[in-house]
């Protein structure tokens, strides 16, 4: 049976491709054997991935196993949390587009037989699924793996608790030493950041759209069965080459519902939307922003990990992780069992004999933290294409509010006015001017959002913006406004004063304007152009689609 890799293998005519193989150091047994590219995102910047070197390792020792010749390559990433704040948060959502980009182009350049996707963090595991689903060949994730908790003050927390804390000390509710304390005890060691972030979020949807073993999302990243999990994932590549498994195999229609499903149910990211869009794009699946608001109507969310609760991944990983809470969505038939995944077998048959080990962790579906799902989208005439919120992160109180707009053209101007004090409860906290376009390169809004809620306003103040927030975000934060500012969406015309009306059971948000008045202002908008005007920022933004449909370009 002929092989990709033939294209670089076989015959006389690629004789000089052989030679330069060769001198790689490959054997003709090797070369006789489907090449499989193993594409690492290790680095020494981002501690999501300063173990991936370890985790290639294992999966190059499993694609042995099996009997393939396993081939590392590299892919970028950045660190959110570090980038945060900062230019480099632009750059941040865009390496998405980078990632897929290069893992394209690794794989047809070297005709690869099949891929094992090594990533962890936020921009990076739906970069490579991403170009998984464009080039379609055999491919399987296998992240490096959540951190465990950190400790402070006596209490377990993880990253978010570190921006919070910020807020907390510029209010003056802390010390210095208090502040130290966080920063040392917060971030043990490797692994993705251990609340339910977009990292830990995109790797445990991983695993419920089928693309990556049980246990991807919550094993840690210190554990041997990381390590063994790698191991299989190489060792599992070989018999998706050899049965011609490829990812638009798995992913269908069903299977992004599947993942829609389990994404209500354990209170994922709001980034993760942004991704699955962009992942069904590359798919060729048709979704849309209706089918989420449709599922977070009746699925219930059964996990509140941090930000929204007290839980963290290792917690869900002892309690059975996703293949838990998928046996949970199984008691409402709320999952389609019969489609196909990366281990050879059905999403039902994965889930046999699997229990709820937790019910403290993962409440059953009878006790719910709530009836509706753990994502929502609103809608109205300041987001006419719709805005998303994690709902199970709103504090009740705040899910109907209605208060005055602050309005800011940048997170950072934002930023300053709430840590100088001039932010007040009952407050509607607008930042635009950051989408895909506007940014350009859709910042994530951590920093407002932590500086909110360690200055305990966050059950008081909302947030809105065209931006994005860190799955780190808790809050009535409502991003993804959609049209964004800098393509004339209406967000552009709240001005300082207007009452915002939030009403998250309803999917709505408006602006208490009358429809002559808005169109008296978009009369005279003109929408500011995107700050960035040189280097490849510059391109993304000429490029770039808007939210609702993934940011993805054009």
């Amino acid at each position: 049976m002929s092989k990709r890799s033939d294209n670089i293998t076989a015959g006389a005519e690629r004789m000089p491709n052989r030679s330069l193989l060769r001198a790689c150091g490959l054997t003709d047994e090797e070369l006789s054997r489907p090449i499989i590219g193993v594409v690492s995102a290790h680095s020494e910047i981002i501690p999501g991935h300063i173990n991936l070197d370890k985790i290639a390792d294992a999966a190059k020792a499993g694609v042995r196993m099996a009997g393939g010749t396993p081939v590392m390559v590299p892919a970028i990433g950045v660190c959110d949390g570090i980038a945060m704040g900062h230019i480099g948060m632009k750059y941040s959502l865009p390496s998405r587009e980078l990632i897929a980009d290069s893992v394209e182009t690794l794989a047809q350049a070297h005709q690869f037989d099949g891929l094992v996707l090594i990533p962890n963090c936020d921009k990076i595991v739906p970069g490579m699924m991403m170009a998984a689903a464009r080039l379609n060949i055999p491919s399987i994730v296998i992240s490096g793996g959540p951190m465990l908790a950190g400790h402070y003050n006596g209490e377990e927390i993880s990253l978010s608790k570190t921006f919070e804390t910020v807020g907390a000390y510029k209010a003056g509710l802390i010390d210095d030493a208090k502040l130290m304390e966080c920063e040392l005890g917060s971030c043990p060691g490797c692994g993705s950041c251990s609340g339910m972030y977009t990292a830990n979020s995109m790797n445990c949807l991983a695993e419920a759209i089928g693309m990556a073993l049980p246990g991807n999302g919550t094993i840690p990243a210190v554990h041997a069965a990381r390590i063994q999990l790698a191991k299989h994932a190489g060792m599992k590549i070989l018999e998706l080459v050899a049965k011609d498994v490829k990812p638009r195999d798995i992913l269908t229609t069903a299977a992004f519902r599947n993942a829609l499903t389990c994404e209500m149910a354990i209170g994922c990211s709001t980034n993760s939307v942004l991704h699955l869009l962009a992942l069904a794009h590359e798919a060729g699946v048709d979704l849309d922003l209706s089918m989420l608001n449709e599922l977070s109507g009746k699925v219930p969310n059964i996990c509140h990990l941090a930000p929204a609760g007290p839980h963290h991944i290792e917690e869900l990983y002892m309690a059975g992780g996703v293949p838990a809470i998928m046996k949970e969505l199984t008691k409402c038939d709320f999952l389609d069992l019969t489609l196909p995944t990366v281990t050879g077998k059905t999403v039902g048959e994965n889930l046999e004999g699997v229990v709820n080990r937790n019910e403290h962790v993962i409440r059953p579906l009878e006790n719910p933290y709530s009836q509706t799902g753990g994502i929502a989208v609103l809608w109205g005439n300041i987001a006419k294409n719709g805005c998303v919120v994690k709902r199970s992160a709103v504090a009740p109180e705040m899910m109907v509010h209605e208060g005055p707009a602050r309005v800011f053209d940048s997170e950072d101007d934002a930023i300053t006015a709430i840590y100088g004090g001039k932010i007040h409860k009952g407050d509607v906290v607008v930042i635009r001017y950051e989408g895909p376009k506007g940014g350009p390169g859709m910042r994530e809004m951590l920093n407002p959002t932590s500086a909110l809620a360690g200055m305990e306003l966050d059950r008081d103040c909302a947030l809105i913006t065209d931006g994005r927030f860190s799955g780190a975000s808790r809050g009535a934060s409502i991003g993804h406004v959609s049209p964004e500012a800098a393509s004339g969406g209406e967000i552009g015309l709240i001005e300082e004063g207007d009452l915002i009306a939030i009403d998250i059971p309803n999917s709505s948000v408006n602006v208490r304007v009358s429809d002559e008045e808005l169109s008296a202002r978009r009369a005279r908008f003109v929408p500011r152009e995107p700050k960035i005007k040189t280097g490849w920022l510059s391109r993304y933004a000429r490029l770039v689609s808007s939210a609702d449909k993934g940011a993805v370009l054009e």
